[in-house]
């Protein structure tokens, strides 16, 4: 399965932090086979002293995307993030993982929404993500 994945970062070794959740994700959900240029973006939905350093990976998976959803934050905890947005208020974090999109399958639960219900609106999700799905062609 291919499962598109951002990733960002705004706190510490922003590079680092991207770094390692990749090479985590290559070991933990699949086999990173593209990955974006890294991107600095300002805060969004939130103020915040601390710019962002954003990019986008394609993982081949065998993973459900639920599996992979808790192998993703299990990576964010070991990383270092102690706390996720909630009812749409935002923090400063080490590392956000989000699951963009997974094949082509539709996912709408309380845990989990495949398509990321934000991605089209948000350009440090879309660049990295077009990055990545050009070099397909």
């Amino acid at each position: 399965m291919k499962l598109f994945l951002s990733l960002g970062s705004n706190l510490g070794d922003r590079e680092q932090n991207l770094r390692k959740a990749i090479e985590l994700i290559n070991e933990d959900v699949g086999t990173v086979v593209r990955q974006s240029s890294f991107i600095a973006t300002a805060p969004v939905d939130f103020v915040s002293d601390n710019q962002f350093l954003n990019a986008a990976v394609l993982v081949e998976t065998h993973l459900s995307p639920f599996e992979c959803l808790h192998a993703t934050q299990k990576i964010e905890r070991q990383l270092g993030r102690t706390r996720k947005s909630v009812e749409g208020k935002h923090f400063d974090r080490t590392i956000d993982i989000d699951l963009l999109l997974y094949d082509d399958l539709t996912i709408n639960t309380p845990e989990l929404t495949i398509p990321h219900p934000r991605m089209n609106e948000r350009e440090f999700v879309k660049i990295p993500l077009e990055q990545i799905i050009k070099q397909n062609i």
